[in-house]
């Protein structure tokens, strides 16, 4: 693997993480929507990742999970990471009894989305973290590509 590697891998975890960021502000924005139905609630999002290998070219063959694949030796680099699909959280959904609110149902009974705020805090902020360290990551192989380059001065 060369240095230059270093920018395509973290360059991709940057953006994974990006996608982590945006479903989390989504989640938090419609944490207090409310519905008179099951089936029109908003439903937490979450993103799925998967490593790309070394040599893998497109499609999703070598990605850590994938039991047939060539690249699932334990030894093979890694050289990014991809997003596979954002899934909806199929977890129960809250109900509750407000008959004076204008979205409940005949039996006044609304609502509300599985979002819990805290853990999507927890969330946000673990990839902040991470979008940082990946930045962190690039500024580092670009001061050590610098430091090649005065060697031969």
């Amino acid at each position: 693997m060369s240095l230059a590697n270093v920018f395509a891998i973290a360059g991709s975890g940057m953006s994974a993480q990006n996608t982590r960021l945006n479903t989390v502000a989504s989640n938090i924005a419609n944490a207090e929507t409310v519905s008179s139905s099951l089936d029109q609630t908003y439903r937490a999002r979450h993103p799925v990742f998967s490593t790309v290998f070394e040599g893998q070219s497109g499609g999703t063959a070598g990605t850590s999970g994938d039991s047939g694949s060539l690249f699932n030796d334990q030894d093979a680099a890694g050289s990014g990471v991809q997003v596979n699909g954002i899934v909806e959280d199929q977890s129960n959904l809250e109900a509750r009894y407000e008959p004076k609110n204008p979205a409940a149902n005949k039996d006044g009974y609304v609502y509300y989305p599985n979002v819990n705020v805290v853990e999507e805090m927890a969330d946000m902020i673990s990839a902040s973290r991470s979008f940082q360290t990946n930045a962190e990551m690039m500024n580092t192989a670009k001061t050590m590509m610098q430091k090649v380059l005065t060697l031969g001065q």
